[in-house]
């Protein structure tokens, strides 16, 4: 059976307020993804494996570390 941890790593990014919002387009209207606040500086963006994985590659042809 997964282990919770890579389940979650695997569907959710976590990044800080202004990486995202400052994305064009937007992640969520490029991927099927949801962002939601996570605190008042970070926002975390969920969706499925894939297209987290898509979201990630996207990220890091744009420079943006994911860990």
């Amino acid at each position: 059976m997964p282990d919770a941890t890579q389940l979650r790593d695997s569907t959710q990014i976590v990044l800080h307020r202004e990486t995202v919002e400052g994305l064009e387009p937007p992640l969520d209207e490029a991927f099927t993804v949801s962002i939601v606040a996570e605190g008042e500086d970070r926002r975390r963006i969920i969706g499925s494996p894939v297209e987290i994985k898509a979201a990630s590659e996207s990220l890091a042809r744009r420079g943006i570390c994911v860990r």
